[in-house]
Formats: structure tokens, C-alpha cells, sequence
């Protein structure tokens, strides 16, 4: 039976008092195995990532990583938590656009208190592997939406994280790197983590191991 990497136990979240967004909603998630999050917009599902990624707390319930409970953690541990065990992937990259690629690649290894020098070489080989055919010089304005969002990944699988949460990741992108992104997740989760993707398409939940529906 494989290790239940992250859970959620009766998490309740709203943004305004007496209308959760999310209520009681509970769910596991084993090493090793790749789940879809898919319903219609509005039903929470963004918001049940952030909560899994320990940028929101639950008014009520609690999130689980590896079997500890977050909830009675600082805002400075949390914040180390998902340095050291989680990778992010969202629709928009989300990469700094002040900062050169390889600088976006390689700025997670600071969370974990790691010099860029010592990462420089597992991002280059991460940016090649993902066809990112680009200067490593070059601003995120500078390259397509294809590339950032590769780039994106290549930041998210640096650590080699035990936890990815990806927010339609493949929803801004051509079929050629939607499916490259996608396996991509589908290998981290071969090789033990537990990867959520919350997504609209039908493909993309159909190439998860499992599926749930809010």
C-alpha cells in the first residue's frame, strides 16, 4: 500500500464568513500516484490546491503532509514545508519577469537555503530536457507562452518534489507542450510523489490515475 503523502480531514474555507467555499471535504493522496481535481469553475477547486499547498489555512479541518498536521505551524515553517517537499506549476507561469529564465529556474533553491551555483547545472539540464530553447539570459517577456510555461515546470521539478500541485497547466498551451507537461507530472509520480492537477480537460484527467469530481 502506498504512503499517503498529503491529506486533507474535514477542511472547511470560505473568503467571506458563513460561505465556505470548500466544506468538510476530506481526500488522500499516495505517493506515487497522479489525481485530477475537475468540475465546473466556481466549485472550489483552485482554492482546495492553495489549501493542499499550505498558502491558505482551513477555518476548520486540517491538511496533512506525510502524516503531520500543519495547522499548528508558523507562517515561516509552513513557507519551508513547501521549499523543501512541493513544486508549483500554474496556468500563468507565474515566472518573475525582472529575472533572467535560468534565475526563475533556480530561485526555489534559495527557499531552501542553497546557493544558485549548486543548482545551475540540474536547472540547465531540466531547461534542456524540456526543449527550452533559449538564451538562459533572456526574460520570461522574451520568450512564447509555450516556453514559460516549460520553464515553469523546470522550476516546479528542481527539488525533485514529493508534492506537485498543478492549476491548469496545460490550459494556455498547444497540444505539443500540453502533452510534454503532462508527462512530465505523470514521471514525478512514477518516481513517488503525489501529484494534483486540477484541470478542465477531459484528456488530461483521463491520463491520471484517478478523478475527483467537486
Amino acid at each position: 500500500m502506498n504512503d499517503i503523502v498529503l491529506e486533507a480531514r474535514d477542511v472547511t474555507f470560505g473568503y467571506v464568513p458563513d460561505r465556505p467555499v470548500v466544506e468538510n471535504w476530506s481526500a488522500e493522496f499516495p505517493a506515487g500516484t497522479m489525481t485530477a481535481l475537475t468540475g465546473p469553475s466556481g466549485r472550489g477547486k483552485s482554492t482546495l490546491l492553495y489549501l493542499l499547498g499550505l498558502m491558505l489555512r482551513p477555518s476548520a479541518g486540517q491538511v496533512f503532509v506525510s502524516g503531520r498536521t500543519c495547522g499548528d505551524l508558523s507562517d515561516t515553517k509552513r513557507a519551508r514545508l513547501r521549499a523543501h517537499s512541493y513544486g508549483f506549476v500554474f496556468q500563468d507561469s507565474a515566472l518573475d519577469a525582472t529575472r533572467t529564465v535560468l534565475d526563475n529556474v533556480t530561485e526555489t533553491a534559495l527557499y531552501r537555503g542553497l546557493p544558485r551555483s549548486k543548482v545551475t547545472s540540474q536547472a540547465q539540464e531540466l531547461l534542456e530536457r524540456f526543449g527550452v530553447d533559449v538564451p538562459v539570459l533572456r526574460k520570461p517577456g522574451q520568450v512564447s507562452g509555450g516556453q514559460a510555461q516549460r520553464i515553469a515546470l523546470c522550476r516546479a521539478l528542481l527539488n525533485d518534489p514529493v508534492i506537485v500541485l498543478a492549476d491548469e497547466p496545460t490550459g494556455n498551451l498547444d497540444a505539443g507542450t500540453a502533452e510534454t507537461v503532462v508527462a512530465a507530472m505523470r514521471e514525478r509520480a512514477r518516481a513517488g510523489a503525489a501529484v494534483i492537477v486540477v484541470t478542465h480537460s477531459l484528456d488530461v484527467a483521463t491520463l491520471c490515475d484517478r478523478e475527483i469530481r467537486l
